[in-house]
């Protein structure tokens, strides 16, 4: 049952159904971009028709007045709740006002605001909208009063162009003593706001994908790098020793690994990628739409090849970031680092060559993350650890086929952190090298 009110209409509360001891009362507006509305009461006492101290002020920074039998309960976007127990409350309180105040903009701008007195128990309710705001930057909109041993509802609709203060001093709340507001929430950053919105994206449209963001965004905050950007590249081995690793899906395994770490850096939602084999390739970026099968594409694309060159990839990915894959002996500045994965299984057949690409990105803003699937890497553990660069721009971790495909793999925190063990300690370095403007 519903009782709808009009301003400066009553109701008792028992005749309208609502025969509880306890009613909900839900203020509602229209939300409006800058315009934050609070909802508040203040219980009166009979004598003065004023607050009997502030502690009668229930608010969200005071949420419970008269032992609990007011609380603020909780608000939403568009509404805020407020309870009464009408029978706690003080013998010498015999009227309680709900109001609300708005702040950046006026109550006109909100729609119609209403209000509902419910009770939880009978599902009856009494209504009331204010049709008529404008200005207002505060509205009382209904009290609880006591008469003759009933507690009734009055419609009010009172506005207050004074804001909550002009409102708290009418009905003796000391405002120089009220709790300030809780200071505003520091602004979001873009990076943050781009995350936030990869998120909610992926939830519904690839879960799986999501839970491996968010595993990477862990092991990056850990590493100081929640809202890092970086370019992100990466280089795939096609030579004909992958063929293994490719049909049984450990390379794919790899690729989305890559791709979730690529989304929390990569502001453009996509990952370059590079092949190498015999010659180089400049493949199709890896983005969410065609991560689902990436590596069984890039063969179809790029035949397998009968040898292992490092540097052409490496060439191709200078040249693509920096315009020239040329030898330098100054540092090259960017606002943003290139963090590239480099995959593969086996030793170059190119040693010379891929030495002297890492020694001459080391004036670039690039590092290069080598992962190996297997067991031996003599020739990347020694560039790991490459004397004579102006920076140390590289670093190499292996991992078995049995960790990607195994019975036991290694978690996704795990992968992680090993891709991350020399980044973080670089970007600083780079920064003072004078790599990174940024």
């Amino acid at each position: 049952m519903t009782t709808s009110l009009t301003k400066g209409a009553n109701a008792g509360l028992v005749a309208a159904g609502l025969t509880g001891q306890i009613v909900q009362i839900s203020l509602r507006w229209q939300p409006a971009a800058g315009v934050d509305v609070d909802c508040s009461a203040m219980l009166l006492a009979a004598a003065t028709g004023k607050v009997r101290s502030d502690d009668d002020f229930v608010f969200y920074n005071q949420p419970s007045g008269a032992d609990g039998a007011v609380t603020h309960t909780g608000k939403s976007s568009g509404a805020d709740t407020i309870a009464v127990d009408v029978g706690r409350l003080p013998s010498d309180i015999d009227r309680v006002v709900i109001a609300a105040s708005a702040d950046g903009g006026g109550f006109g701008q909100l729609g119609a605001p209403s209000v509902t007195v419910s009770d939880p128990t009978t599902g009856a309710d009494i209504s009331f909208a204010i049709t008529d705001a404008s200005t207002e930057t505060a509205l009382v909109f209904i009290e609880l009063y006591l008469r003759n041993a009933q507690w009734k509802v009055r419609a009010v609709g009172q506005g207050y162009d004074s804001g909550l203060a002009g409102l708290a001093a009418d009905f003796g709340v000391s405002v120089e003593d009220t709790p300030p507001p809780p200071p505003p929430a520091p602004p979001v950053s873009l990076e943050k706001r781009r995350l936030v919105d990869l998120e909610k994206k992926l939830e519904t449209s690839n879960p799986q994908l999501l839970s491996l963001v968010k595993t990477a965004g862990v092991s990056l905050a850990k590493k100081g790098l929640a809202e890092h950007t970086a370019r992100v590249a990466l280089c795939i081995d096609i030579s004909g020793s992958m063929q293994g690793l490719f049909r049984r899906g450990a390379v794919q395994k790899l690729v989305e690994r890559v791709l979730a770490l690529g989304l929390r850096f990569d502001d453009d939602g996509a990952v370059d990628v590079f092949a190498f084999g015999r010659e180089g390739h400049v493949a199709v970026a890896m983005t969410l739409e065609n991560q689902h099968a990436y590596s069984t594409d890039m063969i179809r694309r790029f035949p397998l090849e009968g040898a292992t060159y490092y540097s052409k990839a490496m060439k191709l990915v200078r040249e693509h970031y920096f315009s020239a894959a040329v030898r330098r002996t100054q540092p090259m500045a960017a606002s943003t680092p290139v963090y590239v994965m480099f995959i593969t299984d086996g030793e170059p057949n190119d040693r010379g060559a891929a030495e002297e690409q890492v020694r001459e990105a080391a004036y670039e803003p690039v590092f290069w993350q080598f992962i190996g699937i297997g067991d031996r890497f003599p020739f990347l553990e020694r560039l790991d650890d490459l004397k004579g660069r102006y920076i140390d721009n590289a670093d190499f971790f292996s991992v078995s086929e049995d960790e990607l495909l195994g019975s036991r793999p290694i978690p996704d925190a795990a992968l992680f952190e090993r891709l991350m063990q020399e980044y973080p300690s670089w970007i600083p370095q780079a920064r003072a090298k004078g790599l990174l403007s940024g």
